[in-house]
């Protein structure tokens, strides 16, 4: 099983301490972070596009150049890239130049995204929105499969006559994720395409996503691409020593980000007690202590049929030390013990 992080850069004030983290601070913490992940054997370390004033990541093949510079082994990706609102062609080319940057290292996973602030900030009309990713995502696969290009064009996308397009990627192909927060045409979409699926769980019951990966593995068998199928989750989490240490740590930054998000969209604020009940077995906080983390992951991997996990801890603002032992209990406590059982 494959363990990594992702992270969208958050920006603002540490809850514990009072410290403003601005974008050059929040960067250069960052690239400290991947660069340890990379040393204690994580796997994967993604980074989501985002164009809000709370977020430093706007161009997430940027910052994993610098990190390319700084890492030998673990993989780099997206996590998103909002393709509906992007270039397919300036997204393959930033990514397939990252992958030589990495010598092979750079993954794409794409989505629709959860924010809309890039739709009007590129031109794009919202109402457009399935739209525009269904044809943007055609176009992308069609470049990452043949150098030189012939496309059609679409309604939301250029015609291109067997135009080449550079560079190409180390091993040939990128690898591209679809990634999705659970609705059943998304997963029929990535397994009839013969894609990897990123299922992203931040609330509610994980086990209830079950149908949605029997969904898409069922897609993929029957498009003929069963051997292609895999499952990532991707979930809020964090990690320490002592469990309740690091649910004391990770609750105020994770409820400053959800809270702000619930005044957005119309839920009331998280109480402690909600986010402790998320954290059972049961739960979508994968929070706790490394048993505790492993013991939730290989529970729940009967049922979802994953083999990849990539936890989003940096959510909010936290002390950076303290990102820094997380990510070390994680690669060199929670890793191995998941490697161990397959």
């Amino acid at each position: 099983m494959e363990i990594g992080l992702y992270t969208f850069g958050d920006l603002g004030t540490n809850p514990a301490t009072g410290e403003r983290i601005d974008a050059r601070r929040r960067l250069s913490d960052l690239l400290e972070e991947i660069r340890l992940a990379d040393e204690v054997g994580l796997d994967l370390f993604g980074l989501g596009e985002h164009h809000r004033p709370n977020y430093v990541v706007s161009s997430p093949a940027t910052v994993l150049a610098a990190a390319a510079s700084v890492t030998g082994r673990i993989r780099l990706s997206s996590a998103v890239t909002v393709l509906s609102s992007d270039d397919p062609v300036r997204v393959f080319e930033q990514f397939a130049t990252l992958d030589n940057l990495s010598d092979g290292r750079a993954e794409l996973m794409v989505g629709r995204g959860s924010f809309i602030e890039s739709f009007p900030l590129f031109g794009y009309d919202l109402g457009d929105y399935d739209a525009l990713f269904e044809e943007k995502l055609a176009m992308l696969l069609a470049i990452n499969e043949r150098e030189r290009l012939s496309w059609p064009g679409t309604t939301h996308t250029q015609a291109v006559e067997g135009l080449g397009i550079y560079p190409r990627p180390v091993n040939g192909a990128l690898p591209v994720w679809i990634a999705a927060g659970g609705t059943p045409q998304s997963m029929v979409r990535a397994g009839a395409l013969g894609l990897p699926l990123a299922l992203a769980i931040i609330g509610g019951e994980p086990r209830r996503f079950a149908p949605l990966a029997d969904l898409y593995r069922r897609a993929a068998a029957e498009s003929g691409h069963a051997e292609k199928a895999r499952v990532s989750l991707n979930v809020h989490g964090f990690v320490g020593e002592d469990g309740k240490r690091a649910a004391d740590l990770f609750f105020p930054a994770q409820k400053a980000v959800m809270d702000q998000l619930g005044r957005e969209r119309g839920w009331g604020p998280q109480s402690r007690a909600q986010f402790d009940a998320a954290m059972s077995p049961e739960g979508a906080q994968f929070v706790g202590s490394p048993a505790q983390i492993v013991d939730k992951i290989l529970g729940l991997r009967e049922d979802l049929g994953f083999d990849r996990v990539s936890m989003q801890m940096a959510i909010g603002v936290i002390e950076h030390s303290e990102m820094l032992k997380a990510i070390e209990v994680l690669g060199t406590k929670v890793a191995p013990e998941l490697r161990k059982a397959g």
